[in-house]
């Protein structure tokens, strides 16, 4: 195996066992639906479950989401030579969205649902929560990934421009 393919693989499953082992832990310390609250008003640890994809689209949808996981796998798996063959930085990408999917496809096929458990909201008066939907280790390195993939899309497309000497007297 080629070393940009090898290093994928790695982030890759860096990537599932880190997210694998966070969830693990949900399971082992929080029951389903409970709450722990770290950062009063602002941040707490979760145990909530999905059926559908992100902020819970599709909810109910757990098989067919599985389903487009595979598919997308399958897609990533064929435009490899698109990531591997370039920077490090897309295949530090291109590892991230991988694992990330794997990751949540585990918990869909394992769990039927995914686990989420990183919670972030506000509570602007007293018994209301405003709240970002829940997520989890796999979810950041996808959405971390993509937002990767477009940095280097931009900066591909707008190549720095060398400083103008300036004018010697």
């Amino acid at each position: 195996m080629r070393t940009p393919s090898r290093r994928i693989l790695l982030i890759g499953l860096l990537v599932v066992a880190l997210d694998q082992l966070t969830k693990q832990l949900v399971l082992r310390f929080l029951g389903y639906a409970q709450e722990m609250v770290v950062i009063q008003g602002f941040f707490k640890f979760v145990h909530w479950g999905n059926t559908g994809a992100a902020w819970s689209l599709f909810r109910g949808n757990n098989e067919l989401l599985a389903g487009v996981a595979l598919v997308a796998l399958l897609i990533l798996f064929l435009s490899r030579h698109h990531f591997d063959s370039r920077t490090l930085l897309s295949q530090v990408a291109f590892g991230m969205i991988c694992g990330g999917i794997v990751g949540n496809l585990i918990d869909r096929l394992w769990a039927g649902h995914v686990i989420d458990f990183i919670y972030f909201y506000i509570e602007p008066r007293v018994g209301t929560e405003l709240g970002f939907p829940a997520f989890n280790l796999a979810d950041s390195a996808i959405c971390s990934g993509v937002a990767l993939v477009f940095l280097i899309t931009w900066r591909s497309d707008h190549p720095s421009q060398p400083a103008e000497p300036s004018p010697s007297n």
